[in-house]
């Protein structure tokens, strides 16, 4: 349920009063309200990719309790950094900051110490709020020697709570989560923010008056996913087509190209991060890190590590476990939907070859037909509590993955796109498509299913009872070919529901 918050906005010249709504991130709201009530110091790290709305949710939990902020400026050398710091400082304090720009940042750290202890009121507890960590924390620029002086000689001791934000999220778990330094096992409470999933995405179009049905929605979702910054652009009065045309293929659409950008503002050199996700954009099943070294041409290594981890971290890609298999035989999968649907649609047309009705045009060819099918797929394998919630199986422990065996000139390949293996002896294997209309099983792909079943029992040795499930996004058609083959259909609606 969307809530309502007042916030006021304090400077040292008015006090202005709005209103914010903030949808969902229920727990994640608990979580910055509970250290709001704690007896000892807070330091609170807040993670998320780019345009997920870290910023907002802290501003919009915390509001007047702010009583320092400063975001770090891409790309800008120390000595703007600190200068920027001490704007904010003149700002936030007024007459008693430092006119001079600090020297260093313990020099700067040193200046906000001084300032709040002449401000702060010790029986409120009061934020001080540091975005874009790894901005601020350039190569050999001093900043985390600087925090960690903040935090151990001052912060520790006084009511306040230190909050951290960064859209690079690894930097972030290897710099300050897993600090080896004066931070070391300083951080108190972590956030790791995700993207909005369907519940929420419905909810937050619902606040800005944009009520469209369930497959609208979910169209929407296939080509942004649920970043609240591409959100907002949805027009209310029309479908998801004409949106995606408009936000994703219109010269001024804000989609058209924020692949650039995108991973430029997280990785210092993005360039084989992107080969990475280009190398898995155009693989349905996914690829083992073998395999993406193998078509990248990267050497294997630390480096290559590292890459693997920071897109992992920062939500573009996924690891799935392959049923039966070892761990290093986990598929990666590009799932993050706005960088597929660019590499797949948006990317291959010339800003100049745009035309009207592009979206339009292109939703009727068969690459459409291939990508949403495996678009869709991938919001079902970040729904799984809700389709266990469909399944009625919330309460049994249980591991999901995918199964892929491939075939040779004997036997035919299988491949199962999700399967739920529980602690009851039952093992759930799900068929996923999508259409625009409820699906028919005809006899020929009913043969076909019963073919799966038995190879994967076969292949895999199971003893467990396997039962067969389909997910669709209008449903199942029964008739006579389904009987006895499926044992239950969902349709998308099951994965608008709150897990």
């Amino acid at each position: 349920m969307a809530e309502t918050i007042y916030i006021c906005i304090v400077s040292a010249t008015y006090t202005t009063f709005m209103s914010i709504k903030l949808v969902g991130r229920e727990k994640e709201q608990e979580i910055l309200r509970k250290v709001l009530d704690t007896p000892e110091a807070e330091f609170v790290a807040v993670l998320g990719r780019r345009r997920v709305g870290k910023t907002f949710l802290v501003r919009s939990v915390y509001g007047a309790l702010i009583r320092f902020d400063i975001t770090g400026l891409q790309n800008a050398t120390t000595k703007k950094q600190l200068k920027n710091f001490a704007v904010h400082l003149r700002s936030a304090f007024g007459e008693i900051s430092p006119k001079e720009t600090p020297e260093d940042w313990l020099d700067a750290f040193q200046f906000l110490t001084e300032c709040l202890d002449k401000t702060l009121d010790p029986a409120v507890k009061s934020v001080v709020f540091l975005d874009e960590l790894p901005w601020l924390a350039g190569r050999k620029s001093g900043f985390l020697d600087g925090l960690s002086y903040f935090w151990n000689s001052w912060a520790v001791k006084k009511n306040v709570v230190v909050v951290v934000c960064g859209s690079a999220a690894s930097w972030m778990i290897r710099h300050v989560v897993y600090n080896k330094g004066g931070l070391h096992n300083r951080i108190t409470r972590r956030i790791h923010l995700m993207p909005f999933n369907l519940y929420e995405t419905d909810a937050y179009l619902r606040s800005r008056n944009v009520a469209l049905n369930p497959f609208q929605v979910v169209q929407l979702y296939m080509a942004m996913g649920g970043i609240p910054h591409y959100l907002k652009e949805v027009d209310g009065s029309k479908s998801a087509i004409q949106n995606i045309e408009q936000i994703c293929f219109s010269g001024t659409g804000l989609l058209h190209d924020e692949f650039l950008k995108l991973y430029p503002s997280l990785f210092d050199d993005a360039t084989h991060h992107i080969e990475i996700i280009k190398a898995l954009g155009g693989k349905w099943k996914g690829l083992t890190r073998q395999e993406i070294i193998d078509a990248t041409g990267l050497p294997d290594g630390g480096n290559f590590s590292r890459y693997l981890e920071e897109l992992v971290h920062s939500g573009f890609i996924s690891a799935f476990n392959t049923f039966g298999k070892k761990q290093k035989d986990a598929l990666y999968r590009l799932t993050d939907e706005y960088s597929l649907f660019y590499l797949h649609f948006i990317q291959p047309l010339h800003q100049n070859t745009y035309e009207r009705d592009t979206w339009q045009n292109m939703s009727q060819t068969s690459h459409f037909k291939s990508w949403s099918g495996y678009a869709f797929e991938n919001i079902c394998l970040k729904h799984i509590e809700q389709i266990k919630k469909a399944l009625g199986i919330s309460g049994i422990f249980s591991t999901s993955g995918s199964y892929y065996h491939k075939g040779n000139s004997d036997q035919k390949g299988v491949q199962i796109d999700l399967l739920i293996d529980r602690k009851d002896s039952v093992i759930n294997l799900f068929e996923i498509k999508f259409s625009a209309e409820p699906y028919t099983l005809t006899q020929s792909y009913a043969h076909d299913l019963l073919q799966k079943i038995a190879s994967f029992k076969a292949l895999t040795g199971t003893r467990k009872q396997v039962f067969l499930n389909m997910l669709t996004t209008q449903g199942l058609q029964p008739n006579t070919h389904s009987i006895g083959v499926v044992h239950a259909a969902f349709s998308l609606d099951v994965l608008f529901e709150k897990a």
